[in-house]
């Protein structure tokens, strides 16, 4: 079996589960606020916050996909900042559909 990494070791303990998510949420009110700043810090600071957050919370993944379905354009936009694996396996099976139907 493959050794698990520090990161996924540390996941596991739900103290620095919660830690991680208050982080991510406060990432992304300092991503909120300096975004009418010069450069690209809002770009940079809001998906790392978003993805701590959907990375530690269950409550945050289930709003977050409510979110997708009302609004699939800026879904899809976030998928790809965040770089997200489903996203890229999406574009990638939408891609083969598109050579399949031609």
């Amino acid at each position: 079996m493959a050794k698990r990494s520090l990161y996924q070791r540390l996941r596991s303990n739900a103290q620095v589960r919660t830690a991680l998510f208050a982080l991510g949420i406060l990432m992304m009110v300092v991503g909120v606020v300096i975004g009418p700043l010069p450069g690209p810090g809002f770009l940079i600071v809001f998906p790392l916050g978003l993805m701590l957050c959907l990375q530690n919370s269950a409550w945050a993944k289930r709003a977050y996909v409510r979110f997708k379905w009302r609004h699939p354009r800026y879904g899809a936009w976030t998928d790809r900042v965040m770089r997200r694996v489903s996203a890229a396996r999406r574009r990638a099976r939408e891609a083969l559909d598109r050579v399949d139907g031609d």
